[in-house]
């Protein structure tokens, strides 16, 4: 095992120093191509996703899906360091992805490589490397799921310290405008859509809606953004705005769309539901094996590839989610020496 975790952090260091900006991943999914290859495990890709099944993927057995993502934002303004030069210092590797979720996919990867050629398994395996995680995007891991088959439930690699994410919120942005009429500000002319907005503005900021998950606390709202007027002298016909909601488990998108219009004058159109809210059962056979390996069972709030799979998932890997994204990223290389040999552990409770 020593050998193969040296391995995944020397591939971590070639995805560090390979910028994989979202839609930009091309160089990044080779690398990983390269990672089969030198495994002779043979594999798939779509635009910048590649995945493979285990060598004895039998149709007639239950699927697990292992799946993290190689795309990344863009380096933070505050980073002092070359994001992408991967530099090893007082146990930490330094680098643009290594935290999100660089450390999770090279874990997952060697995890899966492990039980490639493993015969009589009770499961199936399918290991996924997706693109475009970061901005959900349409070429991610959505675009490929047709291409895996049934699946019984994936476990996600994303930084949560190796504790298990059984619940994740959903996000839906919406468009609201109210429309007035247009007048000349010195007569009392028009209808100012601004204050017409105003009391639906403040039903958002006020409203508290009444189921609350036992992991993921309230569904939220929040206006991010208003655009109105086109000078001073004239009044505004319309008003627009957008509110940032953030769904837990216990609603379904439409549920909480239909009681904003019910409670509102303006109108407001999603822009998606792509991205739902997610939860296991806590006393699933995944979630009991994690757990068994010291996990705590938690609800997360920043999203994952999670809000785009159909089944039961468990978001779980290496990392702390609060150093995504910030200036100087780095992973311990401790945690990814814990996180293969109990991402193994965890499966063979099922395997």
């Amino acid at each position: 095992m020593p050998e193969q975790i040296e391995k995944a952090i020397d591939l971590l260091k070639r995805l560090i120093a390979t910028p994989s900006f979202s839609k930009e991943e091309e160089k990044t999914a080779e690398i990983i191509e390269d990672f089969f290859r030198s495994a002779s495990i043979p594999y798939l890709r779509q635009d910048n996703n590649v995945w493979a099944k285990n060598k004895f993927f039998d149709e007639k057995k239950p699927t697990i899906l292992l799946n993290s993502h190689h795309d990344t934002v863009g380096p933070n303004p505050g980073y002092k360091r070359d994001p992408f030069s991967p530099q090893i210092e007082e146990g930490k590797l330094f680098g643009l992805g290594s935290n999100d979720a660089g450390a999770s996919l090279v874990s997952l990867l060697t995890t899966f490589a492990f039980f490639y050629r493993q015969e009589n398994l009770n499961y199936n395996l399918i290991m996924a490397a997706s693109a475009e995680e970061e901005i959900s995007g349409k070429k991610g891991i959505e675009s490929i799921l047709p291409k895996l088959g049934p699946l019984s439930f994936a476990l996600v690699g994303e930084p949560t310290e190796m504790d298990a994410a059984i619940a994740e919120k959903g996000l839906m942005v919406l468009d609201g405008v109210s429309y007035g009429e247009a007048g000349h500000a010195a007569r009392e002319e028009g209808m100012n859509a601004i204050y017409l907005a105003l009391s639906d503005i403040q039903w958002f900021q006020n409203y508290r809606f009444e189921k609350v998950s036992p992991f993921l606390g309230k569904t939220k709202m929040s206006l991010t953004m208003i655009q109105a007027g086109s000078q001073h002298n004239v009044v505004p016909a319309e008003c627009h705005f957008v509110i940032d909601v953030r769904v837990t488990e216990a609603y379904q998108h439409e549920e909480v769309l239909q009681i904003i219009r019910e409670n509102i004058s303006s109108q407001v159109t999603p822009r998606s539901t792509r991205l739902k809210p997610s939860r296991i059962d806590q006393e699933h056979p995944v979630v009991l094996a994690a757990e068994k390996q010291g996990a705590k069972a938690f609800g997360s709030a920043t999203l994952s590839d999670q809000a785009l799979l159909s089944c039961p998932s468990l978001k779980m890997g290496p990392g702390k989610s609060e150093r995504s994204h910030s200036a100087d990223e780095f992973i311990y290389l401790k945690e990814i020496e814990n996180a293969i040999p109990r991402y193994i552990a965890i499966l063979q409770e099922m395997l």
